[in-house]
């Protein structure tokens, strides 16, 4: 880890010229290459969806040091793809029992469990979870870290608890910034939406946050964009939203119904054992879009009762999902499709994990371990790992501005001494 002078900070005017730079150069398909790694720790870290987008795997200089999740599934699939530096456990009692040492590192990053605020969740006012910033910023707090990065629904921000959030953050010596983000801007072929909070000691993130967009709606307010797009918002040549075809287009029928000891990315394509009933209700509705309010016009004879009394919401449960669109949020019970949009646009059954993966923009050779129930609660409860590696975009800008002033201003010194 650099250790930096606490009085330098960065020029805006500086960073925002480099920002233009990186971001054009990324246009052009190139990855800049940068020889510095930064630290960073990441809390419930799930799987690692945002490790990966901090990783070289996404071009990003962040080498995770520790790490830290409650369930051991998540762990272990941590560990197998990032190292051995992941521990199981609740982080309030590792941090009350102070066994573990809490290493330094650059930055931290992670989503304290995020049921608390989601609106699924009935009895959020009283859940103890929507506490768990509190260790996450302890956290931060022992590793000298001088960036943060917190990953929440998009429902915290503007309530009570993100304020507290912020003052604690700020009492810390934080500039705060937070926005909302949806997945399909920056790459993932999913209309996910979520909050992003970062913290900066050395300067105000709102200088570069949230990051520009890569990709844009080819059918927005029902008309075809036009350039130029708005250069403060978009990359100078952003890209269309990726869709369910680009995803998932290139795979065959799944097979059998368990998890299969072969290469991927067909080891996690396959499909269930649906009762002839709902194999009915499949083929009652057999273009893509329709949900259950076609299935109730079409066969009233194959629709629960429950549906036909319950005349408003739900409109995406027992939907088929669009080729040419990008896929819903995917969640943790994606394969059943009575939970949401999670039919395959054209073939009778719901998706599968690999394509559930592909939607959340993991990259095939990321190996998952568990049951298939743990492995789809990873896929579904992770962050998008090319989401997260366009903020880490901010974040390596940040510090590379810093790195490159605290040079500098060293090779100043240096110079005056000289002189002297």
């Amino acid at each position: 880890m650099y250790q930096f002078d606490n009085t330098i900070e960065i020029d805006k005017t500086l960073i925002v010229k480099e920002d233009k730079a990186t971001y054009h150069s990324r246009c052009s398909g190139e990855l800049i290459k940068n020889p510095r790694r930064y630290r960073l720790i990441d809390l419930f870290s799930g799987a690692g969806g945002m490790s990966l987008g901090f990783s070289e795997v996404f071009g990003q200089p962040f080498q995770a040091v520790w790490a830290n999740d409650f369930n051991r599934f998540c762990v272990d699939t941590y560990n197998e793809n990032f190292g051995t530096h992941s521990i199981a456990g609740d982080i309030v009692e590792i941090l009350e029992q102070g066994k573990i040492e809490i290493p330094k590192a650059d930055v931290v990053i992670g989503g304290p469990p995020c049921q608390g605020f989601s609106l699924l969740n009935k009895n959020r006012e009283n859940d103890r979870r929507k506490e768990l910033w509190r260790p996450y910023l302890e956290v931060v707090e022992k590793s000298c870290a001088s960036i943060f990065v917190m990953e929440n629904v998009p429902q915290l921000l503007g309530t009570f608890e993100h304020g507290e959030i912020v003052g604690a953050a700020e009492s810390l010596g934080f500039k705060v910034w937070q926005d909302k983000l949806i997945a399909t801007d920056y790459g993932v072929p999913q209309t996910r939406i979520r909050a992003f909070i970062i913290g900066c000691k050395f300067a105000d993130p709102s200088i570069l946050f949230p990051p520009r967009k890569t990709h844009f709606n080819p059918n927005g307010n029902g008309k075809q964009l036009t350039f130029p797009f708005n250069r403060e918002e978009y990359l100078s040549t952003p890209s269309s939203w990726r869709t369910v075809r680009d995803a998932i287009g290139d795979l065959p029928a799944p097979e059998g119904t368990e998890i299969r000891n072969i290469q991927p990315p067909l080891d996690l394509h396959f499909g269930r054992n649906p009762t002839e009933l709902s194999r009915k209700r499949y083929r009652a509705i057999p273009e893509e879009g329709m949900n259950r309010f076609d299935l109730q016009r079409i066969a009233p004879e194959l629709t629960p009762k429950c549906w036909i009394r319950k005349k408003s919401g739900g409109t995406d449960l027992f939907g088929r999902l669009w080729w040419d669109k990008p896929s819903v949020t995917i969640r943790t019970e994606f394969f059943k499709p009575e939970k949401g949009r999670y039919l395959h646009p054209e073939q009778h059954r719901p998706i599968t994990h690999r394509e559930a993966a592909r939607f959340q923009s993991f990259p095939d050779s990321f190996k998952f371990l568990g049951s298939k129930i743990e492995i789809a609660k990873q896929i579904g409860n992770a962050v998008p790992p090319l989401l997260a590696a366009r903020v880490a975009d901010v974040v390596r800008l940040l510090l590379d501005q810093r790195y490159e002033q605290w040079m500098s201003s060293h090779k100043k010194n240096e110079a005056k001494l000289c002189r002297a």
